[in-house]
């Protein structure tokens, strides 16, 4: 950052231009008067007195000397903090009134009392929404995942990076997301192993997604449409806490698609993956494909499975699994 920059980041933060330079200029100087810093800024006394009082004020800045002539700047970070928490505060409040505004909107063109709490998106706008949504997150999101996808089944860095930052993510896949090899490669198994806790259905009924319990993004599922171009908008009411209930019962009826805590270090890593994908319904012929392997390996690894568990059919294996902790 050149010199030039300086005065307009401290502007940024609250400064006026005259502060930002006087400041400036003490720092340059060091301890000075206030005449001679009114001479080097080409101001007159009474001035710079009126700017120093600020900065003083700001905690920027401190006089001394038995008439308090003599003036010295302070280290920032108290002073600047302040000044940008008041302007964190009043970008909050100018959130807060601009959403009021667009309510009022709302309401002006759509006067029925329901029609803040479901907000219809059609065609190009999705995918934007779609991500300023996930990217506003800041606690939990919760997801039915299944095809077709709006952003066209490709990686989902805005998940990896919610979740380094420490929001949770729960997921039920569908068995055919599961089964899509790619989508499984450069989205499900990243996301599983940056954090991410997922399970797998047979079927969903809606692709949903929950954000911090404030708001849901809701379309249909594979099934049930041709065509992938409308999605609802569901804010706080009686209908996102259905939909988040549906989230839930569907959770606990849905089969662990991640490593549980007491998986035996015995195991190794291939048949650690095939656990992964036991429970969800996908065939024998998938798991090889989306592990990369022959059947003939897949075969060989079951057995091996199959003996640790003392089972012998591949429910007997899941079901001691998921009662041991593996999955």
């Amino acid at each position: 950052m050149s010199d030039d920059d300086r005065p307009a980041h401290l502007v940024r933060l609250g400064l006026s231009a005259t502060e930002a330079t006087t400041y400036l200029a003490m720092l340059d100087t060091g301890p000075t008067t206030v005449a001679a810093l009114a001479r080097r800024l080409g101001r007159t006394p009474a001035d710079a007195e009126h700017t120093l009082a600020r900065l003083i004020h700001l905690g920027l800045a401190t006089s001394h000397g038995p008439d308090r002539s003599g003036i010295a700047p302070i280290e920032p970070s108290i002073g600047l903090g302040r000044l940008a928490s008041a302007r964190t505060e009043e970008l909050q409040q100018a959130h807060l009134v601009a959403m009021d505004a667009y309510r009022t909107y709302r309401r002006q063109v759509h006067p029925q009392a329901t029609d803040d709490l479901v907000e219809v998106v059609t065609g190009p706008q999705i995918v934007e929404r779609i991500l300023q949504v996930e990217d506003a997150a800041t606690s939990e999101v919760l997801r039915f995942d299944a095809p077709p996808w709006h952003t066209g089944g490709t990686p989902n860095p805005t998940e990896i990076r919610n979740l380094e930052r420490g929001v949770s993510y729960r997921i039920v896949y569908s068995k055919s997301a599961v089964e899509n090899s790619d989508y499984y490669a450069c989205n499900i198994r990243p996301c599983i192993a940056a954090g991410e806790q997922a399970r797998v259905l047979q079927s969903l009924p809606v692709k949903l997604g929950v954000f911090d319990q404030r708001l849901a993004i809701v379309s249909l599922a594979f099934g049930d449409t041709d065509v992938n171009d409308s999605m609802l908008l569901v804010r706080p009411s009686s209908l996102l806490r259905a939909l988040t209930g549906l989230f839930e019962t569907s959770w606990r009826s849905a089969y662990p698609l991640h490593f549980g805590e007491r998986v035996p270090p015995a195991l190794r890593p291939i048949q650690r993956r095939i656990l992964e994908l036991l429970g969800s319904g996908v065939t024998d012929e998938t798991i090889a494909e989306l592990l990369g392997i022959s059947r003939r390996t897949l075969s060989r690894q079951l057995e091996q499975l199959n003996r640790a568990a003392d089972a012998t059919t591949r429910f007997q294996l899941a079901l001691y699994a998921a009662r041991k902790g593996w999955v």
